[in-house]
């Protein structure tokens, strides 16, 4: 009879930690954005469930997991290596990679959220650096950079914080799907449970791309997160 291997108490405790950043229930401030999606559902352009499925299939694939991604993945290592000038690159690269007004603001705001949240949860040097430089103005905080730099620090290796990113804004955006009553909880598990390999490939290509090679192309969305900000009534920030 085969018996498992026992598995050691420091990777339990990441794989707790990864469970705990990639929560909903972490208070980042990720839950109150739709990235458009609501604007699309009152417009009528989303109303099924294959819809919202092509939705963040599109933000993933051509967006999140060829800017943010990347950007996670150098500040990840710059944080790594305790190199707080090369934190800031990235944030300043990432900026310079999102045009949009919004969603500028909704990053800088989920990241200072994560950041106050996380410095009182896992209190670090880097942290109180970060968030004295937030606090000047040399630091946008966007929150896939101050997400890296929070993982690094709380003990998950590279590919586990790719993975707790890339679950948590998956299931932030059908979270959000299913409080603007265009989907159910069941066909949210479906969606998800359907996306699984793209995620997968989105945190493997991140791994691999220079700063340089960052890139998106979503027109149709980044119209309709302009178009969220002018809503008569809307329940998300972006």
């Amino acid at each position: 009879m085969s018996v498992e291997p026992s598995i050691t108490a420091d990777a339990l405790n990441q794989k707790l930690t990864l469970m705990q950043l990639a929560d909903s229930f972490f208070p980042s401030g990720s839950y109150t954005l739709s990235h458009g999606l609501e604007s699309l559902v009152q417009s009528g352009t989303i109303t099924v469930a294959e819809e919202v499925e092509t939705f963040v299939r599109l933000l993933l694939c051509n967006k999140v997991g060829s800017t943010d991604l990347v950007a996670l993945t150098h500040a990840y290592q710059a944080s790594r290596r305790h190199d707080l000038p090369a934190v800031a690159e990235v944030d300043a690269r990432l900026f310079s990679q999102t045009p949009i007004e919004k969603t500028r603001i909704a990053q800088r705001q989920s990241g200072r959220a994560l950041l106050m949240v996380a410095s009182k949860t896992w209190p670090h040097p880097q942290l109180t650096a970060l968030s004295e430089q937030t606090a000047q103005g040399s630091l946008n905080c966007l929150h896939p950079v101050v997400f890296a730099v929070v993982a690094q620090i709380a003990g998950l290796d590279q590919q586990s914080a790719a993975v707790a990113f890339v679950h948590g804004f998956v299931t932030g955006l059908l979270g959000a799907a299913i409080r603007l009553g265009v989907i159910g909880h069941l066909q949210a598990q479906q969606i998800r449970r359907a996306i699984a390999e793209d995620m997968a490939a989105a945190c493997q290509a991140a791994a691999g791309r220079s700063l340089d090679d960052m890139w998106s192309c979503t027109p149709l969305i980044d119209l309709a997160q302009m178009r969220q900000a002018k809503l008569s009534r809307r329940l998300f920030a972006s």
